[in-house]
């Protein structure tokens, strides 16, 4: 019997806030939810933000340290939080006033000849043949350059052209929460999310990985494009045309699949499976179709999977600018015939399946812990959902390598292929939505809407909900689809769809006919959500993920009601201890997992025989077992 793999913990952060406890969710159905959870998600986005700090007792300080009762907080700081949460004005100064800093070749044409001194560490080590050098002390030289041309690079500022961003939560910073030394801002984002995701899931990591054989464990995290900040390969890059010297960590933490590598060495201390698969823009469901591939075919029972994106950089947006696939601001100001763009414009930059014209960059981290069935029962875990499968198809032959195609056709009819197998046609019709890709591009409003209105007919389905988070939290590249994943577990938590609130109306274009589009949240109870992605370059991807109540029924099928009992009783300590660490989170406390240095071990203290390595530090060994489906051959067998 295959495994099933369960949602056991979420963790990561956005535009939209934390993931753990669905307080981002929360943010994107704000006004859909009652006084008391209006006022728990804006104080925990308050105390995010370094806006208030609660306290063990309940009580609540603002930022300069006064002490206020919660609802005097929450009208004190309701609009700060509303107006620096989701998509807005990129706060990075270089977006606005101060403009972009770049260079501008130049040949200057010199009259008579040009002097100047320059201390001497400056002078470049290679010097053009005419330049006479001359020492006036020990540290300043005199340079004389003779009449005629001369090559120069003029610094210049230049006035940004996208300044629209799904950035985080303004004054949250990850890398203030560990000892972060230099770290790309991904790989922050990284650690905070992972440890938010141990967190939720109310199990102690230490304790879950006594109880398993050390191979037992899977990491699979990545992004899209690697860390191209000026921490990772975006200041490696620029560093000899801009003058500065490379640092030793730029290069290898650059690597896209560094993520995972941070989660072993320093959070999990995993030995087991790891990877990372790049899919562009589909890189979380390539990342959790291994974990639950894994799961499945029991090559491991616990999976941490994930991707990490910080693309709010010059550089990336410029990059996507020129492509034409971004919402810069004079489209936006023929978008909508303006003269200038306000705040209030740039926080509706994103509108998918309206009339649009391009994507908002977004930043994000967003992690799962996934677990096999039968380990869910015997720890008392909790269940968010399970993944059945993950469908994955390239688009063919193509005209362009950024044109959509086919592919995404094949996996979203899977998809619902699997779901009318496993829970019925008319769950199918009336109990899933689909959570599109939605990038509020022309091309993507046509080309997946069709996709749905194809499979639409196909399993007859009249009126299937869809949901764009984009719309609030951006497009995180990699990280796209571990957004959607983590909304749709909201979703099933709250019965709640978000709306698309920058839908004014459905582009004429939009294949609508089957489809449910909703300016503002919408109650529905789901038995399953699709996860739908449509990467650059053909990397299309579909995931299917079940709701609470329908994997509990799963689990009584394939385990039997009292088994199911004894878990339910199991799952009330389980629930204890995530629910102390959200009360924590949402005063602000975080504590980021971070174990640098600790419990090295670099080969001579293993202990191995034909069977198993016992490792120190480990409960258990690892078993060498492994399955050998060719048979056995012996030396001289001609049989």
């Amino acid at each position: 019997m295959s495994h099933l793999p369960v949602i056991v913990g979420m963790g990561g952060v956005n535009a939209a806030g934390r993931t753990s406890g669905h307080q981002a969710f929360r943010r994107t159905v704000l006004d859909a939810l009652s006084d008391d959870d209006q006022a728990r998600t804006l104080l925990g986005l308050a105390a995010m933000m370094r806006l208030a700090h609660g306290q063990a007792d309940d009580a609540w300080h603002d930022g300069d340290g006064n002490r206020l009762d919660a609802p005097t907080l929450v009208a004190q700081t309701r609009q700060q939080v509303l107006d620096h949460t989701l998509i807005r004005r990129i706060e990075d100064p270089r977006f606005n006033a101060e403009g972009l800093p770049a260079n501008r070749r130049a040949s200057l044409a010199l009259d008579a000849p040009l002097t100047f001194h320059i201390r001497r560490r400056q002078l470049p080590d290679s010097l053009p043949p005419t330049w006479q050098v001359r020492e006036r002390d020990r540290h300043t030289l005199e340079v004389t350059v003779p009449a005629g041309e001369m090559d120069v690079m003029l610094p210049e500022t230049r006035p940004a052209q996208v300044r629209a961003a799904a950035q985080l939560p303004s004054g949250f910073e990850p890398s203030r929460l560990y000892r972060s030394v230099h770290h790309p801002r991904g790989l922050s984002m990284t650690i905070f999310a992972a440890s938010d995701c141990l967190g939720d899931s109310g199990l102690l990591w230490d304790e879950l990985r006594d109880r398993l054989d050390p191979g037992e464990v899977a990491v699979y995290a990545g992004n899209s494009i690697g860390q191209l900040d000026d921490e990772g390969w975006g200041g490696l890059l620029k560093s000899f045309v801009s003058g500065k010297r490379a640092t030793s960590k730029q290069m290898p933490l650059g690597y896209g699949q560094m993520p995972a590598d941070f989660l072993n060495a320093y959070v999990l201390g995993s030995v087991g499976s790891t990877g990372a698969a790049l899919g562009a823009c589909a890189s979380f469901l390539y990342n959790l179709r291994l974990g639950v591939d894994d799961i499945r075919a029991g090559r491991c029972r616990v999976a941490m999977v994930g991707t990490a994106d910080a693309p709010i950089t010059p550089e990336i947006i410029e990059g996507f600018r020129t492509m034409g696939a971004l919402a810069d601001d004079d489209s936006l100001k023929a978008l909508d015939a303006l003269e200038l763009l306000t705040d209030s414009d740039y926080q509706r930059a994103c509108r998918p399946f309206a009339k649009n014209c391009g994507f908002t960059m977004g930043e994000a981290s967003q992690f799962v812990m996934l677990m096999d069935d039968r380990l869910v029962l015997e720890t008392g875990a909790e269940v968010l959902g399970s993944v059945p499968d993950v469908f994955v198809n390239a688009d063919g032959w193509k005209r362009s390598i950024s044109a959509p195609g086919i592919g995404n056709y094949i996996t979203l009819g899977k998809a619902a292929a699997l779901v009318r197998d496993l829970l019925g046609e008319t769950a199918l019709r009336k109990r899933t939505f689909l959570h599109a890709h939605g990038t509020s591009t022309p091309k993507n409003r046509v080309t997946e809407s069709h996709v749905f209105d194809l499979v639409a007919r196909a399993h007859g389905i009249e009126a299937w909900p869809v949901v764009a988070v984009k719309t609030f939290v951006g497009h995180s590249q990699g990280s796209a689809a571990g957004d959607q994943l983590t909304s749709a577990l909201g979703s099933f938590a709250h019965d709640l769809l978000p709306g698309i609130p920058t839908l004014d109306a459905v582009a004429d274009d939009v294949h609508a006919e089957r489809l449910v589009f909703s300016r503002t949240p919408r109650a529905f109870t789901a038995d399953a959500a699709f996860i739908n992605a449509k990467g650059f370059g053909g990397n299309n991807a579909t995931g299917v993920v079940l709701s609470p109540a329908v994997t509990e029924r799963l689990l009584v099928a394939r385990h039997g009601p009292a088994a199911v009992a004894a878990w339910q009783v199991r799952r009330e300590v389980t629930r204890e201890v995530a629910a102390e660490y959200r009360q924590a989170a949402d005063r602000g406390h975080f504590q980021a997992r971070y174990r640098f240095g600790e419990g090295v071990l670099e080969g001579p203290e293993l202990e191995v025989s034909e069977a198993t390595i016992r490792i120190p530090g480990y409960a258990r060994p690892v078993s060498l077992a492994v399955d050998n489906p060719f048979g056995r051959i012996e030396e001289g067998d001609d049989s």
